[in-house]
């Protein structure tokens, strides 16, 4: 099913593309209100941000947005990129401009991120890639961005062992997919929803055969072609794509 959902997403990209549609949108996956934002990797400014060039954390998009200015830069989208600890430091492996500034985790635990298998998101040389964080730890792949979290909600097609369709357990969630052309994909839903669900959603409504999840109940997302700009606590991590200021990309 999931490689129809390509195809016709893939159609609607190329469609979307002619048309300069924005690049973010919204939609329903059964009844599950969700908001998509797109970026092509090999096209740049996607990223991962955590603290600026003094060490102190960036933590909002607003903050996020006056340290892009200053670079004459804008943001397309953003969202929260990685799960945190207490200190918005980042749980897992998470590496920035190419420095491993938190090692990998591999062992099994408790909460989300503890469900193995997890996963990892990395950009490197224009190209994403989510692969499950032990295969990855094995292969020696080098990242300029990289964030590591779990569950991994869908690997080469195939959803997570462990998540329920029947589940009760419904949060806002958050995840990153990439499509079989490389696109990524930001989504966010925008209604409480459960794993199975979602990955879904990622998998047979967006394309995407490789998911992971994000984070849940502290989701948010900066969509100002939407007119969107979720406030919250501080963050840790944040994905974000950026532009120049004088760029016509919505």
């Amino acid at each position: 099913m999931w490689r129809a959902a390509a195809l016709a997403v893939g159609l609607w990209a190329s469609a979307a593309a002619a048309a300069d549609m924005p690049a973010c949108r919204t939609g329903t996956f059964e009844d599950v209100p969700f908001t998509a934002c797109e970026a092509d990797p090999k096209a740049g400014g996607l990223r991962l941000w955590h603290k600026d060039a003094g060490g102190a954390l960036i933590g909002s998009f607003a903050r996020l947005e006056d340290i892009l200015a200053a670079r004459a830069e804008r943001a397309v989208f953003a969202m929260n990129g990685a799960m945190y600890h207490p200190d918005r430091d980042p749980v897992g492996l998470y590496i920035e401009s190419g420095k491993t500034l938190s090692p990998i985790a591999l062992r099994a635990g408790p909460g989300n991120f503890g469900l193995l298998p997890n996963g990892v998101f990395c950009l490197s040389g224009g190209a994403a890639t989510i692969t499950e964080s032990r295969t990855f730890a094995a292969s020696g792949q080098a990242c300029d961005y990289a964030m590591q979290s779990g569950p991994l909600l869908v690997s080469g097609g195939a959803l997570h062992p462990e998540i329920l369709p029947n589940s009760r357990s419904a949060f806002i969630r958050n995840g990153i997919g990439v499509r079989p052309d490389g696109t990524v994909l930001a989504v966010i839903a925008d209604a409480p929803v459960n794993f199975h669900r979602f990955a879904r959603l990622l998998r047979d409504h967006l394309g995407a055969p490789d998911a992971l999840f994000v984070d849940g109940n502290t989701s948010r997302l900066y969509a100002p072609g939407l007119g969107r700009s979720d406030i919250g606590f501080q963050m840790g991590p944040i994905l974000a794509l950026a532009v120049p200021r004088d760029a016509t990309a919505n």
